[in-house]
């Protein structure tokens, strides 16, 4: 294959590289191409444009891949946890016994808040949407914490980088509390990360709290399939924010506000809708009739990348039935049509000449219920285990030194020049 691409234009030929990485398809450098002739490329949804270079995360859509630092998710998921998962997103490898000794030291005993933040929540109305709460929560951790707001300096980077893996867990849990009009729990240090979070959500003063290993388990395992996603909308947003110098705190929080748009952070609640609007296994043939009538839409199902079943849907299938089986909820009817749905739709020649295959979403929608988050928890919980990969995506950019900051173009098809009227003879 040629190492160059030409381009001709009103008489002007411009060569630009061709540039390839360690896989997907070769990418054209048009750095200069402005520069030389004088044009801009158009790419709304920038879905042919590649606006970094990344060792993070590697998707292959028709193949079905998802690896995080070369690392397939389904061994991360299986094997791993999210916090060795957190450190090798963050440095690149996987931690051996005393780095990853310290990296949970440090990650635990910063997700304290401080406790004049507390009273943060109170200016909120009772009845705010948790994801609301997140965006201003966040987006105030750099008042508090301002001793690690300098980007150019790597030790406040990794410092700001633990603060936030580490204290979002903490107002996550407060804002459900918030949410539910219960006390606030404080964080406890002899506890794993999912365990904490589940604590800090279902704890109560009337009663014990007891820690349940499956359900801790299937709350990690949910962290580690939305750890990171590569450039998607809300990982973008943050990279852009950051492009400008902009703090980490404030660049977490504006993905966070992103990734609320029910396109993006939102499909799983959609997903679960959609489910309880059919309701039974015996109206599935006519909502996917009606889905073929474009009078129903198919929510959980396809994927804006993958074009081949998403490998984190695979895992997901089988942790909502681990938790299903274990709250007692294995009968739950929206399970069942779930299950009747994704048979029919893998079968369906309809669907499969589509490639609309389940995506994470149509099953974690279900399995967040069961572990007792109502919808309006759910991007929430998105948003807690995204923010590493938002972290490493920020950090990996602020070391970039080819980035700049984000200014695209435009076509503008606006009015001509014209001279301004006075308004008394418009």
């Amino acid at each position: 294959m040629s190492n160059t691409a030409t381009v001709s234009i009103d008489g002007k030929t411009v060569e630009m590289p061709v540039l390839r990485g360690v896989d997907g398809p070769p990418v054209i450098d048009i750095r200069k191409l402005y520069a030389e002739a004088d044009v801009f490329t158009y790419d709304p949804g920038f879905t042919s444009t590649a606006s970094c270079e990344s060792k993070i995360t590697f998707i292959d859509g028709d193949k079905g891949v998802l690896l995080h630092r070369g690392y397939p998710i389904e061994q991360l998921a299986e094997q791993s946890s999210f916090l060795e998962v957190c450190y090798l997103l963050l440095h690149g490898e996987l931690p051996n016994a005393a780095e990853f000794e310290e990296f949970d030291h440090n990650i635990t005993y910063h997700t304290m808040l401080h406790e004049q933040f507390d009273r943060f929540f109170n200016g909120f109305r009772r009845d705010a949407h948790p994801m609301a709460i997140m965006v201003g929560a966040v987006g105030a951790l750099s008042a508090f914490y301002h001793d690690s707001t300098n980007v150019d300096d790597p030790a406040q980077r990794m410092i700001s980088s633990h603060r936030l893996i580490a204290k979002m867990p903490t107002i996550a849990a407060r804002a459900f509390k918030y949410f539910r009009g219960q006390p606030f729990v404080h964080p406890r240090n002899d506890l794993s990360y999912a365990e904490n979070f589940l604590r800090m959500c279902f704890s109560v003063p009337a009663e014990d709290w007891k820690p349940n290993p499956v359900l801790t388990k299937a709350m990690d395992r949910i962290f580690i399939l939305h750890a990171d996603h590569e450039q998607n909308a809300s990982t973008s947003t943050v990279r852009l924010a950051g492009s400008s110098g902009a703090n980490p705190f404030a660049c977490i929080a504006a993905g966070i506000a992103c990734l609320w748009g029910p396109s993006h952070g939102g499909a799983n609640e959609e997903a679960l809708n959609m489910l309880a609007e059919i309701g039974s296994v015996e109206r599935i043939p006519e909502y996917v009739q009606g889905v073929k009538d474009r009078r129903y839409r198919l929510m959980g199902f396809g994927h804006r990348v993958y074009k081949n079943y998403d490998p984190r849907a695979k895992v997901m299938q089988q942790t909502c039935h681990e938790v299903l089986a274990e709250v007692g909820h294995q009968d739950d009817p929206l399970l069942k049509v779930a299950m009747e749905l994704e048979k029919v739709a893998l079968s369906d020649p309809y669907f499969v000449e589509r490639k609309l295959y389940p995506n994470v979403d149509f099953y974690s929608g279900i399995t967040l219920r069961a572990l007792g988050f109502p919808a309006e928890m759910f991007t929430v919980l998105f948003a807690l285990a995204r923010t590493v990969g938002w972290i490493s995506q920020w950090k990996e950019m602020i070391e970039d030194p080819l980035q700049k900051i984000g200014r695209p173009r435009q076509i503008y098809t606006g009015a001509p020049p014209r001279d301004y009227v006075p308004v008394e003879t418009r």
